[in-house]
Formats: structure tokens, C-alpha cells, sequence
């Protein structure tokens, strides 16, 4: 929720995108509940800085095959209480682990990835230039089509 217009991010992404990509929505409060325990979260996201918290983002698709069907890998862009929330969705669901972000982690991802997305045409960033990106915001691993020894299948730590 912005100032004065309700908006809707399909994921965690998309939501912490809105004040980097609506200037008429400079800070916007977004709120959501863990998927695996349902405790609500509230936290005021701003272009300044990532929000206070000890939450986790998880991301089931690996960057890849997000466009491959980008409805279900936005329902699984997710933010959780805890890792423990996270392993208990995953048991629950029977998914295996993707990747798992601090919410600065995620603040860092969505201030600049939308840039251009209200141009027309938009287009979107080419492997390449996506790649880089992910680099720059501290992402690293197969996951997100980088090469990195310190990722294995399972891990989700987090160079904050």
C-alpha cells in the first residue's frame, strides 16, 4: 500500500519494487503472512534502505525457468519467518529448497531490476546483463545462473 493507491506485487520481488519503480510511492507498506506458520508480517519498504527484520525470502524456480511459467514461480517468491518456516514448507509442500535471501538480499534485488519496466516497449535484460546484475547484488550460485564453488544443492546461505 502506497500513500494513496493499493498495489499488488504478485511476489516478494515485485513488492519490495514498488518505491524503486513508482515515485509517487516514495514508501509503501507491504504485508503478507509466512506460508508455513501464517504469522503476519508488516514492514514499510523504502528506495532508502532494506526493512528491519530476521526474515527469509525463499525462492522456489531457479532464474532460468522463471519465465518458463512465471505465475507459479511468483506464488513461490515467498517471505518467511524463519529457515525453520522454510524447511517446514517444504516438508508440507514436498518442494525442494531454492534459494533463500536475507530481506536486504531482497531489498538489493528489487531496487533496480524493474528500471525500464513501465517503458514501452519494455525489454526485458538479456542473460548476460541479467546475470551481471545478480552478481552486483550479492546472488551467487547456479541458482541464479552463476558460477560460484561455495553453492551446493540444499545450501542457502546469504552474503549479506
Amino acid at each position: 500500500m502506497g500513500p494513496s493507491t493499493l498495489w499488488w506485487g504478485g511476489c516478494c520481488w515485485d513488492a519490495f519494487a514498488i518505491p524503486h519503480l513508482v515515485d509517487a510511492a516514495p514508501e509503501v507498506l507491504i504485508a503478507t503472512t509466512c506460508p508455513a506458520c501464517a504469522t503476519p508480517h508488516a514492514w514499510t519498504v523504502t528506495k532508502h534502505g532494506p526493512p528491519v527484520g530476521d526474515h527469509v525470502a525463499h525462492f522456489l524456480t531457479p532464474a532460468e525457468r522463471i519465465w518458463d511459467d512465471v505465475v507459479h514461480s511468483c506464488e513461490n517468491q515467498q517471505i518467511f519467518c524463519s529457515g525453520q518456516c522454510v524447511n517446514a514448507w517444504l516438508a508440507q509442500t514436498s518442494n525442494e529448497r531454492g534459494y533463500a535471501m536475507s530481506l536486504t538480499t531482497l531489498w538489493r534485488l528489487a531496487a533496480h531490476w524493474c528500471e525500464g519496466r513501465l517503458d514501452t516497449p519494455y525489454e526485458r535484460r538479456e542473460p548476460t546483463a541479467a546475470a551481471d546484475y545478480f552478481r552486483s547484488v550479492g546472488l551467487h550460485g547456479p541458482f541464479w545462473g552463476l558460477p560460484d564453488s561455495t553453492y551446493y544443492k540444499g545450501s542457502w546461505h546469504d552474503r549479506r
